[in-house]
């Protein structure tokens, strides 16, 4: 496996320094609670590599690379993915994200839901300003498929019956929707050609699945210090993913085993003790290796579709960001 190059994020850093102001911009919150917008300070200033920005900036790189409209609509593309985590970590009731408190943690939940709120609106605001109404439409598309996602997520928790399609549904919508959005947004701000459009859309798609898996794989793959959260933590929850499934489908039913797992999942035992062995379980299985192979195979998927991209430099930097997917540590 190749090793993602940093030379992806040095190249784009002065354009992803302006999608940041353009963030906190929209982000700042004139209220009278000086707590709350601290909050939403360090919130909007976490990101992280701003994936998704970059992926729409570079959608764009190799056609018209309309500097302004992409800085718009990458900042609504994070403030989504944002927004989109606030819900989230009120859904899971999460104290702790990238190993700093979440809004849940210091905030009443209804408190936290307006602010994801806020977020969301703002993000929508952004994107209307492009004054691309096919943005605004793959935006509004886009936040229905990560309502959708975050909906299977809470209805299918504490599942072990749950199929692959079912599985790969779920993180579409919970992930892999906004990745294909932004990398649509940016191929339709850099007028590509239709044909191109669809195959970095698909891109996109592959990307974020890819993503999501390894996602699960580090939830049981890497400890509490490096994912800032306890490892397990989809086992806490009762959210089923894709180790998991394919942990249980080398089970023998009936086995004490199989019977155990059952039993965490469901949150019958809740016993820490319990889950870290589920945990240690999971990954002597070899489902860690399965689930990492199918998150490859999403990659190699991706950049197969790279074959549109017209500049070879361009092409090269996309290609960088899909192994980031597959090399991060955490």
């Amino acid at each position: 496996m190749k090793l993602q190059s940093p030379d992806v994020f040095a190249t784009m850093q002065p354009d992803l320094l302006r999608v940041d102001d353009r963030v906190a911009e929209a982000a700042s919150i004139d209220i009278a609670v000086p707590v709350v917008t601290q909050l939403i300070g360090d919130i909007v200033s976490a990101g992280g590599k701003r994936l998704r920005p970059t992926l729409l900036l570079l959608a764009a790189r190799a056609f018209r690379y309309d500097l302004d409209t992409l800085v718009t609509a990458a900042a609504g593309v994070e403030l989504l993915h944002t927004a989109s985590l606030v819900h989230d970590d009120t859904i899971d009731r999460a104290a702790l994200r990238r190993g700093k408190p979440t809004l849940n943690s210091r905030l009443s939940s209804g408190a936290v839901i307006l602010v994801g709120d806020y977020l969301f609106a703002q993000s929508a605001m952004l994107a209307a300003a492009t004054e691309n109404t096919r943005v605004v439409a793959i935006f509004a598309s886009t936040l229905g498929d990560i309502c959708e996602g975050q909906l299977r997520e809470m209805f299918d928790a504490h599942r072990l019956d749950q199929t692959r399609d079912e599985y790969d549904r779920r993180i579409y919508g919970k992930t892999a929707a906004l990745f294909a959005g932004a990398a649509e947004m940016g191929s339709v701000i850099g007028g590509a050609p239709p044909a191109t459009v669809a195959e970095l859309r698909a891109f996109g798609r592959d990307l974020g699945m890819a993503f999501q898996v390894m996602d699960d794989v580090l939830d049981v793959r890497a400890d509490t210090a490096d994912l800032g959260k306890p490892a397990g933590n989809d086992l806490r929850q009762g959210t089923v993913t894709l180790p998991t499934m394919l942990y249980a489908a080398g089970l023998a039913d009936g086995s004490a085993e199989a019977d155990h797992l059952r039993a965490v999942v469901a949150g019958e035992n809740e016993d820490a003790a319990a889950i870290d062995a589920v945990v240690w379980a999971i990954r002597a299985s070899g489902a860690i290796e399965a689930a990492t192979a199918v998150a490859e195979d999403h990659v190699a998927r991706a950049k197969a579709r790279l074959a549109v991209v017209p500049d070879a430099e361009t092409r090269a930097l996309l290609e960088d960001v899909a192994d980031f997917a597959l090399a991060r540590a955490s």
